[in-house]
């Protein structure tokens, strides 16, 4: 069955939630460049999980969330916990690590692709041909944007492949999300999924570094990058982007995941110094296009 077409008041709020939530994960791809180097992307995701749960849990405390989970949905709720929270972060940032920084925004922003063809098959949305200009209005301008995309090494052509597989996990959890019943809020279900994830790693990260060197995390450059990945990356942005998702149709959310890769090829310009081709501002601008084409449909 479709979903109601979202009114005016629910696309701004989902549009606003949505926004955040992936400029907030633009830039998180330029920290995890800066950590990974003494960091490896297992530990790295197991550690930004550890501190995001304990910021979870205290907001859970704080709004009493309820934690009555009904037999049926569980299955559900773990999925998107070992598909978008273990999976595709775990080969996003193996990726990043393997390419850089702009490449890693550029190639997960496939991501809103991804989406389109999940919410027509799982959630039987249609597909408009507005929402098809859309999609193919951002995405060649995420290309654009990206300039770097045109110059991948042929040592990066692994980590492109895993940024890929981040991409369609991630896609895949954001439609299922779709199928979460309104009754579970945002802060629960996103602090469910994290769970799931982080007792996923905890046997993983124990078989493979039995002797790493912890107190390397606890160094001012590693720590906060971590207080970062773990506060903001994840615990507020996966609230945001799960809450946003409850305001729009997967078809239209999807379009806002490309301000990762503007917000990630700025800051990996500004911070990293990865070069930024005069066809960034063209590429904003079919972005931008698209997303004001989505929310007209």
């Amino acid at each position: 069955m479709n979903e109601l077409k979202p009114s005016a008041a629910s696309k701004f709020k989902g549009s606003l939630y949505l926004t955040i939530a992936a400029s907030i994960w633009g830039g998180m791809f330029v920290v995890v460049k800066i950590v990974v180097p003494s960091v490896p992307p297992m530990i790295l995701v197991w550690s930004r999980y550890l501190i995001a749960i304990v910021a979870l849990l205290l907001l859970c405390l704080q709004q009493r969330i309820d934690w009555h989970v009904d037999r049926h949905d569980l299955p559900l709720l773990i999925g998107i916990g070992l598909i978008g929270q273990l999976a595709s972060i775990v080969f996003q940032e193996t990726g990043t690590m393997l390419a850089n920084a702009q490449i890693g925004s550029i190639v997960t922003a496939t991501t809103p692709a991804f989406m389109t063809l999940f919410a027509a098959w799982l959630l039987h949305e249609k597909l408009t041909r507005l929402q098809l200009l859309a999609v193919t209005s951002a995405t060649i301008g995420v290309i654009l944007a990206g300039g770097g995309m045109f110059h991948v090494k042929h040592s990066q052509l692994l980590g492109v492949g895993s940024l890929l597989i981040a991409a369609l996990t991630w896609a895949l959890m954001s439609v299922l999300l779709k199928k979460v019943p309104a009754r579970y809020p945002a802060l629960q279900v996103t602090t469910i999924g994290t769970l799931v994830a982080l007792i996923g790693l905890t046997p993983m990260i124990a078989v493979a570094y039995p002797s790493y060197n912890w107190a390397i995390l606890l160094t001012p450059k590693i720590g906060g990058g971590l207080l970062y990945l773990g506060i903001i990356s994840t615990a507020i942005a996966f609230i945001m982007w799960n809450k946003g998702l409850q305001y729009l149709r997967a078809s239209q959310s999807g379009l806002f995941f490309f301000f990762q890769p503007l917000v990630g090829s700025l800051l990996g310009w500004l911070v990293l110094g990865e070069a930024l081709h005069l066809s960034f501002i063209a590429g904003c601008l079919l972005i931008f296009f698209g997303v004001v084409l989505t929310l007209r449909d």
